[in-house]
């Protein structure tokens, strides 16, 4: 596994009332979820980045008011348009 550093001040930690450990990983769900909104990677993918669980980033995604569905309802339509 790589290990990144990243130099934050001190001020981060008590503005968010976050101990550094819930700081990191909230930082990992929150990149996530906006790479997964995004459509940078699957959902799948982006739980394996959070750390979490399948079912624990849709629990994420809901937290942040994010769809699970990366698909538009267009591209729904075609596909079904597709499959017929």
């Amino acid at each position: 596994m790589q290990s990144i550093e990243i130099q934050l001040p001190d001020t981060v930690f008590s503005a968010l009332r976050k101990a550094p450990e819930e700081f990191v990983q909230e930082m990992r769900v929150a990149a996530a979820v906006k790479w997964y909104e995004l459509g940078e990677v699957s959902q799948g993918k982006a739980a394996e980045i959070a750390g979490l669980s399948r079912a624990g980033f849709i629990d994420a995604l809901t937290r942040y008011k994010v769809s699970v569905f990366q698909y538009t309802a267009e591209e729904i339509a075609q596909e079904l348009t597709d499959a017929s």
